[in-house]
């Protein structure tokens, strides 16, 4: 059963047209021993320079970790609980393994407390278990896939989001991701079965400005907005023309919206079989 959009009365400004998500969790506190501190970086390197602008404030919140390799073979683990993540849109779950261990997934559709969940070379074709990329029938939705083996998930694990297994040749198995993009990635990898939770959150109406600022989201200020020294589409008497006859620019004088920057001779682009930024036929 989907998370469904919880709406609310329009009693102030700021509530008019607002939305959060009904989230099936089944505790409030996370366990403390999956718990880290990170430090915010408010969009600045390590030199102290903003690499990553708009970035700042923010509630207060602990990373929890989580075992995006599940290594832990063949030995079945236990739902505890279903949790809130507050650096995810997807809920995330505490398992417990027969040996005592805990550890944090993250959750698809569908997944329950006392369900089990194992992690191993051919297991049961259930949502949650984890096994490499060559034992998954095809035409099944996976999600948190290694592009290299043994690497730990590192693509699909976005709220809602799944990969289809197309097909494998070559040692090499064909996923359609969600943004439409077909690429090759070793048949060795690993993956889970199934589609992470939380459909709903691309639904979501944030509202007012102040709950982007709980998120650390300061306010994006238009290029043409700004002064000429600070923008190359700044300047004029209120809000004028970018001036697409040169092309719209960044704040660097580089050529914007449009300009493909990928580089051609990384081992990652040659196995793109499909872009997704490819025109689709009508």
């Amino acid at each position: 059963m989907r998370n469904a959009v919880k709406e609310y009365k329009p009693t102030t400004p700021g509530r008019r047209g607002m939305s959060t998500l009904k989230r099936n969790v089944t505790v409030k506190k996370a366990f403390k021993g999956l718990l880290k501190k990170i430090t915010k970086s408010t969009g600045r390197n390590n030199r102290g320079v903003i690499t990553s602008r708009f970035r700042g404030g923010g509630a207060k919140r602990q990373y929890r970790l989580i075992d995006f390799k599940r290594l832990k073979f063949g030995i079945p683990a236990r739902v505890e609980t279903i949790e809130y993540d507050p650096y995810r849109g997807a809920s995330i779950s505490l398992i417990s393994y027969l040996d005592g261990e805990k550890a944090y997934i993250l959750s698809p559709e569908g997944m329950k407390v006392g369900d089990k969940v194992v992690s191993g070379e051919q297991v049961a074709i259930k949502p949650g278990n984890r096994m490499r990329l060559k034992h998954i029938p095809m035409g099944m939705s996976i999600y948190n896939i290694e592009l290299r083996p043994g690497q730990g998930g590192k693509i699909v694990r976005a709220a809602g989001n799944s990969a289809v297994l197309s097909s494998r040749h070559g040692g090499f198995a064909l996923l359609k991701l969600p943004s439409g993009e077909i690429r090759k990635v070793s048949e060795e990898s690993s993956a889970t079965i199934g589609t992470l939770s939380n459909a709903e959150k691309k639904n979501i109406k944030i509202g007012k400005a102040g709950r982007q600022r709980h998120l650390g989201r300061r306010p994006h200020v238009l290029g043409k907005s700004m002064n000429p020294v600070d923008h190359p589409h700044g300047g004029g008497e209120g809000h004028t023309s970018i001036g697409l006859k040169k092309g719209p620019k960044t704040p660097w004088g580089k050529p914007a919206l449009g300009l493909k920057t990928r580089n051609k001779k990384k081992a990652s682009s040659r196995l793109i079989v499909k872009s997704r930024h490819a025109k689709k036929r009508r």
